[in-house]
């Protein structure tokens, strides 16, 4: 048999004082409603004693909050390079004493449904509905409940929810910076989208934003991107065989890589060749992935914020609390998150004659 709870009145019990006084003294209000010094510490000291944890259930009762939210997403948990954004989270929750509740769906939308159901009924005072890819996502009717912020999506239809997103327009002006502050001004490739901005794969939120940057930037400095090819999928395997396609009829001078796994790939196909990153081919790609830094040499690229994707998500969901409570109105906003470039070994400066 599991022990007794400990009771606000066992606390007044053992501090000889009236449940109310216990009351007012836990929470914090002794000294605004005048009761003594002596009796704030007898009151505290048998608290202590005994171990005493207030319910949760009747706190949240009595103040209209829970201190919890809830974090439901697809395969973010799972996910070696996404989890970051749970561990974001999870930290700036507990910087202002709130528990996170973590719920994994797998995409299944059943699951979806019923594991929202589950954190309305724990009385959440918020929820983040996150992806592991930024994507769009149709919102599902039970995200309107509470106060709820999207993480790495946007709606698919109009809705007044607020979404967190990393930067990746920017991003693929960072990218094709890169390049040019290192004096590429020719021969520059794109292995994975491209070169026309409607040349992406289907349903790539990323590929879409990322080409915009790298055209945009490589466009207002008079360069032309000399071709691109698409991915089906963004995978080592398939960058192997569009760098080993571009290989067949053309000598690159740089590639930009839409993630780090595709630039694994051109990584084969130019070995494959025999040529060297950076000295003869310069290689810039996007995420950051365990593997950019274990490739020989290590791989220049802009980092996914995964960490500072989650903390802020509960920084926004807060402000959507705050707002739900004074009967503001919600307005879809998009919070953009910087991408940091991770400079390391495999662009090499191309001197003028």
């Amino acid at each position: 048999m599991s022990p007794r709870r400990v009771t606000l009145a066992d606390v007044a019990k053992a501090a000889g004082v009236s449940p109310t006084s216990a009351s007012l003294v836990l929470s914090g209000r002794g000294r605004e409603m005048r009761i003594s010094l002596e009796v704030q510490q007898r009151v505290m000291k048998a608290a202590d004693e005994l171990q005493y944890r207030p319910n949760a259930v009747s706190v949240g009762l009595r103040t209209g909050t829970t201190r919890t939210i809830g974090f439901v997403s697809d395969t973010v948990a799972t996910s070696r390079l996404a989890g970051d954004m749970i561990k974001g989270a999870l930290e700036a929750a507990r910087d202002r004493g709130v528990m996170l509740f973590i719920g994994e769906t797998e995409g299944d939308p059943e699951l979806e449904r019923r594991l929202l159901h589950t954190m309305h009924d724990r009385q959440v005072d918020g929820i983040i509905l996150a992806a592991m890819y930024t994507r769009t996502i149709k919102v599902p009717k039970e995200m309107t409940a509470a106060p709820a912020v999207l993480l790495n999506a946007l709606p698919r239809q109009p809705s007044p929810l607020p979404s967190i997103l990393p930067d990746e327009i920017e991003a693929g002006r960072t990218a094709a910076r890169v390049l040019l502050e290192a004096g590429h001004r020719d021969g520059i490739h794109l292995i994975g989208a491209g070169p026309r901005s409607r040349d992406v794969p289907p349903g790539t939120l990323a590929g879409v934003e990322r080409l915009a940057g790298i055209r945009e930037v490589l466009g207002e400095a008079g360069v032309k991107i000399a071709s691109g090819r698409v991915c089906a999928d963004w995978q080592p395997e398939y960058g192997l065989d569009a760098t080993r396609e571009l290989l067949a009829s053309d000598r690159p001078r740089a590639l930009i890589c839409f993630n780090d796994r595709i630039a694994f790939g051109a990584y084969q196909a130019l070995g494959e060749h025999g040529l060297r990153v950076p000295d003869d081919v310069s290689v810039v790609s996007f995420d950051d992935h365990p593997l950019a830094s274990w490739m020989s040499p290590k791989l220049t690229t802009v980092a996914l914020p995964h960490y500072e994707l989650g903390r802020k998500a509960v920084d926004v969901l807060f402000d959507e609390i705050g707002d739900h409570r004074d009967g503001a109105v919600r307005e879809a906003v998009v919070h953009r998150v910087p991408m940091p470039v991770r400079e390391r070994d495999s662009v090499a400066r191309v001197w003028e004659d």
